[in-house]
């Protein structure tokens, strides 16, 4: 089994409920010990507790299974505002949200208004009493970003 989906099962085994979700698992090893990030988010969102409630879990699975010969670091985050949307859960998470959507050959922006299973649907403003509605296939999305509003 790879290393990142071993990882996986022991961090999805670590979650403090049903609504929580691994988005990514990155591990790196430049300099020093290897860094092993897991990204996690939930239905209802992420604590900080509940961070670190996963690591203290997941710190302890990985050692017991003996992953690592070596030293290494584990971080639990939540995904920033600078990470793209990944998986569909965390879509429908974000319906009413707007969002930036980079296709191949142009972004567009607009509310989440729907999620299906092969594609979103975003609402643009083309006037101030006028909308019109966009379905975006996922095989065309190649990021999509959470827009934050500061009104």
């Amino acid at each position: 089994m790879e290393l990142v989906e071993e990882i996986r099962q022991l961090a999805s085994r670590a979650l403090v409920n049903e609504s929580q979700f691994i988005v990514d698992i990155v591990i790196s090893s430049k300099r020093g010990p290897k860094k092993v990030l897991v990204i996690v988010d939930g239905d209802q969102g992420v604590t900080i507790d509940h961070c670190a409630d996963i690591s203290t879990a997941l710190s302890k699975s990985l050692d017991d299974a003996g992953i690592f010969s070596d030293h290494y670091l584990l971080e639990v985050s939540t995904p920033g505002l600078d990470q793209p949307l990944k998986l569909k859960r965390q879509y429908k998470k974000n319906i009413g949200r707007n969002l930036k959507v980079k296709l191949r050959d142009k972004t567009i922006e607009g509310a989440l208004s729907d999620v299906t299973e092969n594609s979103i649907a975003l609402t643009q403003k083309v006037s101030k009493k006028e909308t019109s509605l966009i379905e975006i296939p996922f095989e065309e999305i190649e990021k999509a970003f959470v827009l934050v509003s500061f009104k």
